[in-house]
């Protein structure tokens, strides 16, 4: 999933593209594949708060469908592979999934991965609330997107 000159510069604006593309000097990077970055979070809502997004531009969840499950599954793999490195010893205490328009602050796919879940900070505790508006599980996500057809003009897969 490689970007080309011109799709680079189309994105110049996009923070997650740059960091994406190690054009952000101040993002610390933890992970990076040839599809995917993982980088701490600058405003962390617990002890451990980091973002996967793809290298390859994609706006977010809803610009997604039943072809992109894969991309899902390897966003959630490489968080879940974070969390090991870093030491998070307890995999059942942590929180993994994506902000829904219009509750996103970067328009740039990114999956949240958070832990201790039980120590999001309080005052930050309703933005990262499995089945509301504003965030969706990754598991409740990768269900709906088996309903969603590929759209003809996409060749993002």
């Amino acid at each position: 999933m490689g970007t080309n000159d011109s799709t680079e510069s189309i994105y110049s604006w996009c923070a997650f593209c740059l960091i994406a593309r190690g054009k952000d000097r101040d993002a610390h990077v933890l992970k990076k594949d040839d599809d995917l970055v993982c980088f701490r979070d600058i405003f962390p809502a617990a002890p451990h708060h980091y973002l996967v997004v793809p290298i390859k531009h994609i706006d977010n969840c809803f610009s997604l469908h039943v072809g992109h499950i894969t991309l899902v599954e390897k966003m959630v793999e490489m968080g879940r592979a974070v969390l090991l490195d870093q030491g998070v010893k307890d995999m059942t205490d942590i929180r993994i999934g994506f902000h829904q328009p219009p509750y996103t602050s970067v328009d740039h796919l990114h999956l949240h991965v958070l832990a201790p879940a039980s120590q999001i900070k309080e005052n930050m505790m309703f933005k990262f609330l499995p089945g509301t508006l504003s965030y969706v599980d990754e598991s409740k996500l990768r269900m709906h997107l088996q309903r969603i057809p590929p759209r003809t003009s996409d060749n993002s897969i």
